[in-house]
């Protein structure tokens, strides 16, 4: 690796780190960067996982604050999302990525419309006292999530939004403070399994740890000030970008 090429993977770790701490999807842009480098997918995708990690520890410090009285949710989804990630990197490591590759960006998509259908459906559901926070489908759904974000990740942070944003009733912040500890959950849990499991490129996931902290203590800084508005509409954007990478390649 020279220079440059340890600058570029830098740089995109700082920005995979702010993305994934505002929205998520900064997985589109630091595997690219390591496949046009010439690493292989599957070690890219795995360094990229595990260098990851520290940024998504940094994002859930800098929402601290919107994650507070949350304690509860954060044990019981919590305990879903681990499930989920111990069941998509165990499929990395032991099917081939065509068939999954082939429903992200319908995952991602839907993810979108449950975004942007959130205010609509919270009006619709405006008589209702709450909600169960403990039913099967939420559950099941964070789960889903989990298995997705511990095969390849790309766009989780945006199915979560989805999920958390028509599952909960809670502010748009607050769910996205929530949403930072259940995907570094999923990647801190591939991580681990990928460690004892396949190849990592060290150097490469040291390099993405590092930009990754920087960005997502940036990003966490900057984002948790968004207006809801602005924060759904800077989901969407990332989301379409995602989905727009993922189709054409």
């Amino acid at each position: 690796m020279d220079p440059l090429e340890a600058l570029a993977i830098g740089v995109a770790g700082v920005a995979a780190g702010a993305i994934n701490a505002v929205v998520g999807s900064g997985t589109l842009i630091t595997f690219p960067v390591l496949i046009a480098l010439g690493y292989q997918p599957l070690i890219a995708n795995v360094s990229n996982n595990i260098g990851l990690v520290p940024g998504a520890v940094a994002g859930v410090h800098g929402y601290r604050r919107e994650l507070e009285g949350q304690r509860d949710r954060v044990l019981k989804l919590g305990a879903f999302s681990l499930a989920g990630g111990i069941t998509g990197a165990t499929l990395l490591l032991v099917l081939p990525s065509s068939a999954f590759d082939a429903i992200v960006p319908t995952l991602i998509a839907f993810a979108l419309i449950l975004v942007v259908a959130q205010p609509a459906i919270e009006r619709r559901l405006g008589d209702r006292p709450e909600r169960d926070e403990n039913g099967v489908v939420l559950r099941g759904a964070v789960t889903g999530s989990g298995v997705y974000g511990g095969y390849f990740g790309a766009g989780q942070g945006i199915l979560l939004m989805g999920i958390l944003g028509i599952g909960l009733r809670d502010d748009l912040q607050r769910l996205n403070g929530l949403k930072n500890v259940l995907a570094g959950l999923v990647n801190l849990t591939a991580g681990l399994i990928f460690v004892f499991a396949t190849e990592v490129d060290w150097g490469v996931a040291a390099l993405i740890a590092v930009g990754s902290t920087i960005g997502g203590t940036v990003g966490a800084r900057y984002g948790r000030l968004l207006d809801p508005n602005v924060l759904r509409g800077l989901i969407v954007v990332v989301g379409l970008t995602a989905i727009v990478r993922l189709t054409v390649g």
